[in-house]
């Protein structure tokens, strides 16, 4: 079985600013680092004013960078054959995400030179691992390094909007959020009604949090997430309230005629509501609660929102079946990863099982991550 380490940040470091070297002809100036995130609890609550728990990974992405005598954006990455040359705002594909920072970044008023990039990274692509807001932040940070006095808020907002608005990912600002303000060895309890953050220490005793990447791509440019946001476009619009934050389950319980919506924003509501228990619960160090909470919200998402698999059902039945308190797909779903809560003992058993349920089925083994 495979396991992918974070890497030595200093090695990424220097693997960085030798292919900005040995492509572009040019010294870095910074070397900035951003990191993937993993969910916790709390999904597709963010663009519906919810509560969300996301925890930093120790595997992240390292942009060097050097400024350039014109606008122009140069940039090329080790996980990708193709690199790009041109003004920010005509970047496509993965290169959208980094140069279309730079070209938010003069949206939002700060005089962003034009740079020569380099990418080295560790957060596995399509995994649901937040591997764009990584790349956008850490390009964020290297601008910010370069030209000074950029305020985090700022590098959230530019960070969301290149992935909104050039790369066509309508990402509703959780992962940039904490790839700019979180700390390892903390998760980092996020309300998008007030957009305040608090800090949440993570230190479950004699428990691992095991990442089960399905090796299914996901993307956010593909449709399904636009159209769940739609539904609960639809949901505030039949409600006659201001965002889904503001319902209740004992409301969505009342309505009458089973609308397309209704599922879906029975979701939302009741997922910040398991953000907050799960917080309480970790909190009082009921961890078998906590494993429960993960469970009961990949069954929501599964069964309500419906934005799980196959690949993601099976990694966490197998997972609970060898021993995790709990597991739950995390991401924005339709391929990607799920997390499972795992006795430290039981570790391995749990990576086998897994690796062998899928091989039952003849899928391409799963790849995993400590968080």
């Amino acid at each position: 079985m495979h396991v992918v380490e974070p890497g030595e940040p200093a090695e990424l470091a220097l693997r960085a600013g030798s292919l900005l070297r040995s492509t572009f002809g040019t010294d870095p100036e910074v070397v900035a680092r951003a990191t993937g995130r993993v969910n916790l609890i709390g999904e597709h609550t963010d663009y519906n004013a919810g509560l969300c728990l996301p925890l930093p990974l120790p595997h992240a992405t390292y942009a060097a960078a050097a400024r350039r005598p014109d606008s122009r954006v140069r940039a090329i990455s080790t996980l990708a054959p193709d690199g790009f040359d041109g003004e920010p705002e005509h970047a496509t594909g993965w290169a959208a995400y980094a140069a279309g920072v730079v070209w938010a970044l003069r949206e939002e008023g700060i005089d962003a030179p034009g740079i020569d990039l380099a990418i080295a990274s560790t957060v596995p692509i399509g995994a649901g691992l937040a591997s764009s807001a990584a790349l956008s932040c850490a390009v964020a940070r290297a601008v910010g390094a370069l030209v000074g006095d950029v305020p985090p808020d700022v590098m959230v907002r530019a960070a969301i909007r290149a992935e909104n608005e050039r790369a066509g990912a309508p990402t509703g600002g959780m992962d940039q959020t904490v790839a700019i303000h979180g700390h390892a060895g903390q998760a980092l309890l996020l309300d998008f009604a007030d957009g305040s953050r608090t800090p949440v220490a993570w230190a479950p005793p004699d428990l691992a949090l095991l990442v089960i990447d399905t090796v299914v791509s996901h993307s956010l440019a593909d449709g399904q997430y636009a159209a769940r946001r739609a539904s609960c476009a639809a949901a505030v619009t039949a409600l006659g309230v201001r965002t889904l934050r503001d319902v209740s389950l004992a409301q969505l319980a009342g309505v009458s005629g089973s609308p397309e919506w209704l599922p879906r924003a029975a979701h939302v509501v009741s997922e910040s509501l398991r953000v907050e228990a799960f917080v309480r619960a970790t909190a009082r160090g009921d961890w078998a609660e906590a494993g429960a909470l993960l469970t009961a919200s990949h069954e929501s998402l599964r069964d309500d929102y419906q934005v799980s698999t196959l690949e993601l059902d099976l990694a966490v039945d197998s997972a609970r079946r060898a021993g995790a308190l709990g597991a739950r797909m995390t991401g924005g779903g339709f391929g990607g990863s799920a997390i499972a809560l795992v006795p430290e003992g039981r570790l391995q058993f749990v990576m086998t099982s897994i690796v062998l349920d899928f091989q039952e089925r003849g899928w391409d083994p799963p790849l995993f991550l400590r968080a």
